[in-house]
């Protein structure tokens, strides 16, 4: 095994330069496929995906300008504001994925910031949710100390704040909320001691550099992220993103693949633009690192392949759903033994 290859599994590391990190994306393709896939069986089951559910309990009216979002109240999209979600709704659709599958229960509000006249709302759901087994993760936009102190007594497992793309593009795609902002909050997250869940966004018109420094942003936090979602720029009517032209699906595998030799513990979760991708190039992505998705027909406000078609793909590779902590770690040190 090359001695480069066996350092990148034993240590994470919280140094990469942006350097090193482009040498990897222009590695030969089946080179770095076969660097990443090496990091990954060390680590974790190759065979075996987490799979999360997303609902969106409070759509619509964001005071956010991202560019990609249609639920921005600064974009002419079709998405339209609406109160946050009753809880027996919310408890209603977290049943319904521990049914699908699911082992991780996702809830996302179109928020700025968590207010904290909505903070016991929400608490409570994260305690409902909890209550039937589910790992529990939430995004809310910037979060405050005691705020994320409270959602840690609630019992929440993760929180969700992407950094979205390089500190250098950042500008570009996001003009009321600083990147500063956004490394503020997973200082808070981290603090309570919830599990960050935080990556981003592809395909917005960037360039190779970014995707680097997106994940040099990532990687090089104090505790890297213990979930990573790469999401593919889905583009929606009425927001500015709308037309830019498609990002090349063999870099967005290399950008699957890179940030798993980066972050060797996290798990990489392929997040939107699922729907537009073909079963192969989501192949290409699990043998690249990959090794989360999330089920159900909607995230958020965008489409997802149903989650027939989702259980006949994993039939089809010989996936299983990830069950657990321990039985990953079992079966990492068995695949690196």
């Amino acid at each position: 095994m090359p001695e480069n290859v066996a350092e990148t599994q034993a240590t994470i590391r919280n140094d990469w330069s942006q350097q090193e990190v482009e040498a990897l994306f222009a590695m030969p393709f089946n080179d770095l496929m076969f660097k990443a896939q090496t990091v990954h069986r060390a680590n974790f089951d190759a065979n075996a995906v987490q799979i999360s559910t997303l609902l969106s309990i409070k759509t619509g009216g964001c005071a956010e300008d991202c560019g990609y979002c249609p639920q921005s109240a600064h974009h002419e999209s079709a998405v339209k504001a609406e109160p946050l979600m009753p809880l027996d709704e919310v408890m209603k659709s977290a049943n319904e994925a521990k049914e699908a599958g699911a082992n991780r229960f996702c809830m996302g509000a179109a928020w700025r910031s968590l207010k904290d006249r909505d903070l016991e709302r929400v608490a409570e759901m994260v305690e409902g949710v909890k209550s039937l087994g589910l790992e529990t993760c939430v995004t809310l936009g910037m979060l405050e100390e005691h705020q994320a102190k409270r959602l840690k007594d609630a019992g929440l497992d993760y929180y969700n704040h992407n950094l979205d793309t390089s500190p250098e593009f950042y500008g570009e795609i996001i003009t009321t909320r600083t990147y500063e902002d956004r490394l503020n909050t997973l200082s808070h997250v981290r603090d309570a001691g919830i599990n960050v869940c935080s990556g981003g966004i592809v395909g917005m018109g960037e360039g190779r550099h970014d995707r680097a420094g997106l994940l040099i942003s990532l990687a090089n936090l104090p505790t890297q992220p213990q979930s990573v979602p790469i999401n593919l720029l889905v583009q929606v009517e009425g927001t500015p993103l709308d037309g830019v032209d498609n990002l090349d699906p063999i870099e967005f595998v290399r950008t699957i693949a890179v940030a798993r030799i980066m972050m060797p513990k996290s798990f990489v979760r392929l997040s939107a633009g699922r729907e537009h991708m073909t079963d192969e190039l989501q192949a290409m992505c699990f043998l690249a690192g990959a090794n989360s998705i999330f089920y159900g027909e909607k995230l958020l406000t965008t489409d997802n392949p149903d989650t027939n078609h989702d259980q006949q793909l994993f039939k089809r590779l010989g996936i299983t759903p990830w069950v657990g902590e321990e039985k990953t770690e079992e079966r990492s040190c068995s695949s690196a033994a």
